[in-house]
């Protein structure tokens, strides 16, 4: 008795039941278990058949075949597409496996025989051809294809002659481009998934390799089979009894064990070459041979197709897969080959026996090809699993899970001083939750449906019901919205499948105040989407102002809830909670009192003009560091009007409304800047002095040029710099306009920041406008020379927005430039805050020949067009300025005054606009007078703030 195949085929067997009994449960084990008990005694039995009797063994085996398959094509039973099976009672029986056995006894009997080469050939082509042509009508492909493999390959070791065997394989070259067109659709899917290297595809026909690579990957040495996820990840495997029986070894016992089955495959495909070589006839050799080379092909197409090296043919591993016929017939056959060799003489397979002339062909060969496939495709398998089997487990555990987004509670925003402008307020006494369960998982258990329904207030019947309607793979279904009180009782039952979710409602108790800085946050919009690619649905997220600015830092950090689901979706058990990370709270450069002030000044203002279209704005910044005090628009809106829940009246009131409530018009508006822009003019004066500021030249009521007359706003007599600044003496400024040209206007302006973005960290910025007479020849139009005269008095192609006003005003009196910034620190509610990075003032190109321009601003003040300002208890220097603005009536202006305090060395610098017709209730100069004022009297408290910790220290 040759042991060590009998040993290798019961190992394969024995492992083949381990798998059943741990993908599949006892029952379909002990099935397969008394088949293979059946198996173990035709094996034994066929072991003591006489060779003499083979020839008939194999004509009834063959005939019997033939006949069942004809039945399958008129009572066969049909599964999945296949019509491939004969079903008696509740006895399930495959002929085509049985015709494996009845073609190889024949061919054996045929290509052994005493008749001459090309009868052999045709008699074995004839028998071939009718079990092919049955398999393949079935249609069962991998058993078509192995019929052919046994006879080419019996054709090869019979000794058929190659000048017979070659235009065989010549005319099989032609006809198989033909044979495409005879497959499946889920068989070209599946060959041209491997040929295009897709063979892994998480989806379509890469499907089942994706899942043996996560089988095989994830296995480790010894398995998963003590993990408590291992049965539901073995559900993901298709075909795990059958064509993915090795991977899911390999998944459940490890890889050790899969390298037992190689080397049990690989004893046995030997020990079978052996037998080929020793019997006295070459019937009998032929027989061992084939079989040989029939297992040898199953194993290797079926190890290839496992680990994605070859397509997935659907070839079971022979002895280790799940099917009662295969199994029967394979340990038949074996017991016949091992029957043969007992007979022959003992022999090594390298000795060369005695008949050279009718031994089969090729068998080392072929015995040794074997090995060598199998060994690589081993190592293939231990590279997968070192080098990929943390992704691939991951990916295992990533497939069968689905989370429940818990959100974040999303970080505060405060003033200077902490006081709250923002807030989300789950945890508030109002606040309210939303309990949702996991209808799979609750539904069975009628106590916790009962105590759910009692907890949250409703009937039995009706949460019941809600449970039973859901789809068996609904993730979470809302129960019931409940106050934070009862959503925390709820959480304290703890029943199982059962969560709290808390709804955190932003609000904005400053509302209107500063409704277009802050801005608002709701659901993601598309465009959101594309900002941020990686948001769940239904993500709150910053959709305006800082809200939108600062989000990645107030948003936070989601939780999950994770549920562990079958293939098809279904929850089985709860899995994995990481809480959510609420976000940062930020803290601004904002005072509070200083923007009440600005914004009830701005909002008297507009309310003393007749035109409804007005706007108006005011601002007030630290010009050491581009501190926002207060950022002032007008008119405003109230940002708790989006909700949740959203107040659809609110909206529909400000879609209408006019003014645009929504810009922040400090930073998001442009308008002429009108005279203040004489700042600008006469810094380029004095870098560049065609005039010199101290020489006194005669202005009057007029200037003409080209035929044009530009008019003063009144006549004034001859005056220097410094006294035109103080009251803006237009014909004085058309005069130095014309005598600089407009390219050193031009780059002074971009020297303090005119044209471009100031950087504020506010989205949606206005660059402003400047034009120069290239840009403007581009867009189509012309540069006369008045374009030049009344860019000297801040009209023209000129835009900007009271922030870039601002900033040039502090860059002329403090000689540099700073960037404005609204955020200041960054930290959680009773933690360290953190300083958020902000530029460094840069110096001014011309800092030191400003002198003369500061002059004239405190000349403004002391003597000039803003006297209103000289009883301020401490020194301002200002300029005023009144713009002809086309949107609004012949009467009303751009009224501008930007001013900063204690001069030399101001702390602050304010700038206001509001358009009107300039005088009485509308006066921007009252308005910045008490902005001013009130800074002064409370500079302690403005400036003051918690201390901050630098992010460059660490920690």
């Amino acid at each position: 008795m040759d042991v060590l195949a009998i040993i290798a085929a019961l190992v394969l067997v024995a492992i083949g039941l381990a798998n059943l009994d741990a993908v599949d449960g006892f029952e379909m084990a002990a099935r397969q278990a008394v088949i293979a008990a059946g198996g173990v005694v035709l094996l034994a039995a066929f072991w003591r058949f006489r060779s003499t009797l083979l020839t008939a063994l194999g004509w009834v085996t063959y005939v019997a075949a033939v006949v069942l398959l004809a039945a399958v094509e008129v009572a066969g039973q049909t599964f999945n597409g296949a019509t491939r099976w004969i079903g008696i009672g509740g006895f399930t029986f495959q002929p085509s496996e049985l015709a494996k056995l009845g073609l190889l006894l024949v061919l054996a009997a045929v290509l052994g025989s005493q008749r001459p080469a090309w009868q052999r050939f045709v008699l074995a082509i004839g028998l071939a051809l009718v079990p092919i042509g049955f398999t393949a009508m079935q249609p069962d492909l991998s058993t078509t294809m192995l019929l052919i493999l046994l006879t080419v390959a019996m054709l090869i070791i019979g000794r058929i002659p190659a000048r017979i065997i070659l235009p065989l394989f010549a005319a099989a070259l032609v006809v198989a481009p033909l044979a495409v067109g005879f497959l499946h659709p889920y068989q070209l899917e599946r060959l041209g998934s491997f040929l295009v290297g897709s063979h892994e595809s998480p989806t379509g026909a890469g499907w089942a390799v994706r899942q043996a690579h996560i089988a095989v990957g994830s296995g480790s040495l010894f398995g998963r089979s003590g993990d408590p996820l291992a049965p539901l990840l073995a559900q993901y495997l298709p075909e795990k009894e059958t064509d993915l029986a090795l991977a899911s070894v390999v998944e459940q016992f490890g890889l050790v064990t899969g390298g037992v089955v190689l080397v049990a495959a690989i004893v046995l495909v030997w020990r079978l070459a052996l037998a080929s070589r020793v019997p006295r006839r070459p019937h009998g050799a032929l027989v061992a041979g084939g079989l040989a080379v029939l297992l040898g092909v199953g194993i290797i197409v079926s190890v290839g197709g496992n680990l994605g090296l070859l397509p997935l043919a659907g070839v079971p591993f022979p002895l280790l897969s799940y099917g009662g016929t295969a199994l029967l017939v394979h340990l038949a056959a074996l017991g016949v080959a091992l029957g043969i060799r007992r007979e022959g003489a003992r022999r090594r397979l390298w000795t060369v026996p005695g008949w050279r002339r009718r031994r089969p062909r090729l068998m080392r060969l072929i015995a040794l090809a074997s090995t060598v496939l199998l060994v690589l495709f081993g190592l293939y398998g231990w590279n997968l699993q070192t080098e990929r089997g943390h992704e691939l487990a991951a990916a295992g555990e990533d497939q069968m899970t689905r989370c429940i987004r818990l959100p974040a509670e999303r970080g505060t925003i405060t003033d200077r001083h902490g006081a709250p402008l923002a807030v989300s307020s789950s945890a508030a006494e109002n606040a309210v939750a939303e309990v949702v369960a996991v209808p799979a998982l609750v539904r069975s258990r009628p106590d916790d449906v009962a105590r759910l329904a009692s907890l949250v207030g409703q009937p039995t019947d009706a949460v019941r019901a809600a449970l039973d309607a859901a789809p068996d793979t609904t993730l979470s279904l809302p129960v019931a919205e409940v106050p934070r009180r009862v959503g925390d009782t709820v959480t304290a039952a703890g029943i199982p499948g059962v969560l709290v979710i808390p709804e955190a409602r932003r609000t904005y108790p400053t509302g209107a105040l500063l409704g277009p800085v802050i801005g608002f946050a709701g659901i993601a919009t598309p465009t959101d989407t594309q900002r941020w690619p990686n948001l769940p649905p239904g993500e709150i997220v910053g959709r305006a102002g800082l809200e939108q600015q600062y989000d990645s830092v107030l948003r936070g950090v989601n939780g999950r809830q994770c549920v562990y689901v079958t293939p098809t979706g279904v929850p089985v058990v709860m899995g994995e909670r990481v809480d959510p990370v609420p976000g940062a709270d930020l803290r601004l450069s904002l005072d509070l009192g200083l923007q009440q002030r600005l914004s009830t000044g701005i909002e008297a203002a507009l309310r003393a003009q007749r035109s409804p279209q007005a706007v108006g704005a005011a601002l007030a910044m630290d010009p050491r560091n581009g501190q926002i005090l207060a950022l002032a628009s007008a008119p405003s809106y109230d940002n708790n009007v989006y909700g949740p829940p959203v107040d659809a009246g609110g909206l529909r009131a400000l879609a209408n409304a006019p003014g645009h409530p929504m810009l922040e018009h400090s930073s998001q508006a442009a308008l002429p800047p009108g005279s203040t822009f004489k700042l600008v003019v006469a810094a380029a004066a004095v870098v560049n002095p065609v005039i010199p500021p101290e020489r006194v030249i005669p202005t009057g009521g007029s200037f003409t040029l080209g035929g044009h007359t530009f008019g003063n706003w009144k006549p004034m007599g001859p005056m220097n710099l410094v006294d035109s600044i103080a009251w803006s003496n237009d014909v004085y400024f058309y005069k130095l306009a014309h005598a600089l040209g407009p390219g050193p206007i031009i780059e002074a302006a971009h020297a303090l920041g005119v044209g471009k973005r100031t950087g504020i960290d506010l989205p949606g910025e206005s660059p402003g406008y400047i034009g120069t007479p290239e840009s403007v020849a581009a867009d189509g139009g012309t540069w006369y020379g008045g374009s030049t005269v009344i860019l000297g008095i801040g009209q023209g192609y000129l835009q900007v927005t009271p922030l870039q006003n601002a900033l040039w005003t502090a860059g002329v009196a403090t000689g540099q430039m700073v960037t404005p910034r609204l955020g200041m620190a960054t930290g959680t509610s009773g933690g360290v805050y953190a300083a958020l990075p902000a530029p460094a003032p840069t110096p001014v190109p011309f800092a030191d020949k400003l002198g003369p321009v500061r002059d004239g601003m405190r000349a403004v003040v002391t003597g000039g067009t803003a006297t209103g300002l000289s009883g301020l208890p401490f020194a301002v220097g200002a300029k005023t300025g009144t713009a002809q603005d086309g949107s609004l009536s012949a009467d009303s202006y751009d009224n501008w005054l930007s001013a900063a305090a204690p001069m030399p060395d101001p702390r602050v610098v304010m700038t206001a606009v509001v358009q009107g017709p300039g005088t009485g209730g509308n006066s921007v100069k009252g308005l910045i007078t008490e902005g001013l004022r009130y800074f002064h009297d409370n500079e302690a408290e403005v400036l003051a703030t918690d201390p901050v910790q630098d992010p460059a220290a660490g920690g």
